[in-house]
């Protein structure tokens, strides 16, 4: 039995961190339902299982046999605010299929997924060799282009259960956020308070652009990319994703990249992602200015991303401490 395998448990830094996953009738539960949909496909698991415990996910790394070659699967579980990743990436895996991950198989009401290996991280790829900055350009442009493919299905995929943060509605969101956040002092609540006016010309300036809205990914970092052959891309992990302008997407990528190369890359990064979305009587000029004001409502997205924990007074306080920090991130002028 699956749930009787060894178990290599990895909690980083969060080493009071509590999951599903110290629940021995909930372990036993997701791991015999890991073992039945292996079966289903003539998959074995062999060997120790290595589990990632993190306030925002179970993962777990099951080796497994096959026709006597050895491969790996994963089985994640989600937190009830992002158990939407599943029916999403399934979602996904019919309309980018070559973009994403395709699904071994989900069960959305309980928030569980089981995933094939995508291949190397590009983040391995970044510690192993020097790594051109045109290849970042690269990156963004096939991003982009899923979020113009995904334009039609905005509906769909808020009817998945994915949070809707409309461009035209995201003041009501800043509101929300800064009323709930109990980390905020008052002199930071009265400087965001302030803030808010221009918040809300910032939103009608974007709408105004044209660009529709689209799935926002949130936190595309290069832990969230794999990159299984030079030039090609596969994104997974969109728990943290939103139906909102997509061009909030460029924020986490961009940093990354600005961290590595400097700055003056920035330019370059943003004109390659804005190529999938240019006609339709859009000015590069338009275009650019909208990056600059999604670059700054970006921090919304991430913000209400560190909602979506696991239940815990620990996970509470890293929650709001890191909600109150993008929240403050409005504050800063972009640098595009």
């Amino acid at each position: 039995m699956l749930h009787e395998t060894t178990v290599v448990e990895d909690r980083g830094q969060y080493q009071d961190v509590v999951t599903p996953w110290e629940r021995e009738t909930w372990r036993e539960e997701a791991l015999d339902w890991v073992e039945g949909e292996l079966a289903a496909r003539g998959l074995r698991a062999t060997g120790t299982l290595g589990v990632r415990l993190r306030p925002w996910s179970v993962l777990v790394r099951v080796p497994v046999e096959v026709h006597g070659t050895q491969d790996t699967v994963w089985f994640k579980a989600n937190p009830p605010a992002s158990a939407f990743e599943g029916a999403l990436t399934a979602a996904l895996s019919r309309w980018v299929p070559e973009r994403v991950l395709v699904p071994l198989a989900v069960d959305p009401g309980r928030g569980w997924s089981l995933l094939p290996d995508g291949g190397e991280l590009f983040r391995d790829v970044l510690e192993r060799e020097p790594v051109e900055v045109g290849i970042w350009e690269e990156l963004l442009r096939q991003y982009a282009r899923v979020q113009v493919a995904l334009v039609p299905y905005t509906r769909e995929i808020e009817e998945l259960g994915v949070p809707g943060a409309r461009t035209t509605a995201l003041p009501e969101a800043f509101d929300r956020l800064v009323a709930e956040n109990t980390v905020l002092r008052t002199d930071e609540r009265a400087r965001l308070a302030r803030l808010r006016p221009r918040l809300v010309d910032w939103c009608a300036e974007l709408a105004a652009v044209g660009v529709p809205d689209s799935l926002d990914h949130s936190d595309l970092h290069d832990g969230q990319l794999f990159c299984p052959a030079p030039g090609r891309f596969v994104f997974f992990d969109w728990g943290d994703a939103a139906v909102t302008h997509p061009f909030c997407s460029l924020l986490v990528p961009a940093r990354r990249a600005c961290d590595r190369y400097g700055a003056d890359v920035l330019p370059r990064l943003r004109d390659a992602y804005l190529e999938p979305w240019t006609g339709a009587g859009r000015t590069a000029a338009e275009l650019r200015r909208a990056v600059s004001l999604a670059w700054r409502l970006g921090a919304l997205g991430r913000a209400t991303s560190w909602g979506r924990l696991f239940p815990s007074a620990a996970s509470a306080a890293e929650g709001e401490a890191d909600g109150a920090r993008w929240l403050l991130a409005l504050l800063t002028e972009p640098p595009l």
